[in-house]
């Protein structure tokens, strides 16, 4: 029997109370078992723009990749259907689910391009169904039918280049709504025996945990690493307290700064977009109610306010001890101007290339007793208050003060870090290109 290539994409199921695309992906991987598909590749995660206003928590999307036998075709479109149907939070406010169904083997350049742009920009439903139809693929939505868009991204994105893993554990249906038990200590112990081939384990600042999430969806935990052997082993060092239903391994751009583009000049910046700008500090850093620090940079095109929230914990300090002349690059998120703030970025890094002097202007020392001499009043001279000198000759002197600050790069913490912002510990593990290695035997836990 002929084998064929399918790729299913899933976006958009889950609702702030509760669902999780990734779970109806692993649900679904069980599902397609019985039909004896044979999977291409890990299923992608891939997280999209995270600044789209209407995103449910963290904009990601899934691919499933298989070869099977055409005589199954109908049934595993059914399956998936099926499937998509059940679990989506279809009654919820903000949730609009969207599945793509595309059987090709090659992915066109069109396609990749789309995927790429809604991690980096707003992309429409209109965009998004055209090239649907001009793919001969099928699509489903609920509600607004946004999920189109995201469903159809997964399937272009096929990370040729820098990707990640992340092995996820999944709640039994008994346990949803409470709270996680893990071993702590087990997880503080698993990052320190797996660095630095896994990342955001913990959060050393704060001494907490963050592989558990805290809503109401089925994970209970995801560890994230540089390939599916790593998180697979560090997944065996991590201690549940209690039941895993299912887990399985994805395959990712999360941690890659995917999202990042550079910017030509701060007066092209655009709204909703995630951008590397450079410029010069033009106004010092002030902090704002809620200890938020905003300063702006700019440069010959432009000024925009750039913003350190509280959250972002060591960036924040950072962003404090910048002064006007620096000359600094800047990730975040663009927001749009308002009538009470300008355009900002939304920091979530800081480069700096170079610092200015920071000069303090003060009285000289009295020549006869080295006291540092006080004013007398404007344009009435020094006098020394120890030994009664006064000088109306000698002038403040100014002097180049020491600084904190060196040049380089600096992160957000880690409790505050988007997935898709590729942390430190990454730096030089990068991949250029994805090689084709064998997905590893049970890349996903076995189902009765």
């Amino acid at each position: 029997m002929t084998q064929q290539t399918m790729h299913i994409g899933l976006d958009d199921t889950d609702s702030t109370k509760g669902g999780c695309t990734t779970y109806l992906a692993a649900v679904l991987i069980e599902k397609l078992a019985k039909f004896n598909v044979n999977f291409a590749d890990y299923p992608t995660l891939i997280r999209l723009n995270p600044n789209v206003p209407w995103k449910t928590r963290g904009n990601g999307a899934l691919c499933l990749r298989f070869t099977y036998s055409e005589e199954f075709e109908d049934d595993i479109k059914s399956t998936a259907m099926d499937l998509w149907e059940t679990q989506s939070a279809v009654k919820e406010k903000g949730t609009d689910p969207g599945i793509v169904i595309y059987k090709n083997q090659e992915i066109s350049a069109e396609l990749r391009a789309f995927s790429k742009k809604t991690e980096t920009a707003i992309v429409t439903l209109k965009e998004a169904t055209a090239l649907i139809k001009k793919l001969g693929a099928e699509a489903a939505g609920f509600n607004s039918c946004r999920g189109i868009i995201g469903a159809l991204a997964a399937i272009g994105e096929t990370l040729d280049f820098d990707h990640t893993f992340e092995l996820i554990a999944y709640r039994t249906p008994e346990n949803l709504g409470t709270k996680r038990r893990v071993d702590e200590g087990s997880i503080f112990e698993m990052d320190k025996q797996t660095q630095p081939f896994t990342f955001n384990n913990v959060d050393v600042e704060k001494g907490r945990v963050i592989i558990t999430p805290r809503g109401p969806d089925p994970i209970l935990f995801g560890i994230r690493g540089e390939s599916a052997e790593i998180v697979k082993k560090a997944y065996g060092l991590v201690k549940p307290l209690e039941s895993v239903e299912r887990w399985v391994i994805f395959r990712s751009n999360q941690g890659t700064d995917a999202h990042l583009t550079p910017a030509q000049s701060l007066g092209s910046l655009e709204p909703y977009s995630s951008v590397i700008a450079k410029g010069t500090v033009s106004k010092n850093p002030r902090v704002v109610p809620l200890r938020h620090v905003i300063f702006s940079i700019k440069d010959e095109t432009a000024e925009v306010d750039c913003a350190a929230y509280e959250p972002t914990g060591d960036l924040r300090k950072i962003a404090r001890e910048l002064i006007v002349g620096d000359e600094i690059e800047v990730y975040g998120a663009v927001h749009k101007a308002t009538a009470n703030k300008p355009v900002t970025i939304n920091l979530e890094k800081i480069s700096i290339k170079s610092l200015a002097k920071k000069t303090v202007s003060e009285n000289p020392l009295c020549p006869n007793c080295n006291k540092r001499l006080k004013s007398m009043g404007k344009n009435q001279g020094l006098r020394c208050e120890k030994c009664g000198s006064k000088y109306s000759e000698l002038k403040k002197t100014e002097s180049v003060m020491p600084r904190a600050l060196k040049v380089g790069l600096y992160v957000t913490s880690t409790r505050s870090q988007r997935h898709l912002t590729k942390p430190l510990r990454r730096y030089g593990l990068e991949k250029a290109c994805r090689e084709h290695e064998p997905m590893i035997d049970g890349w996903h836990s076995s189902f009765s």
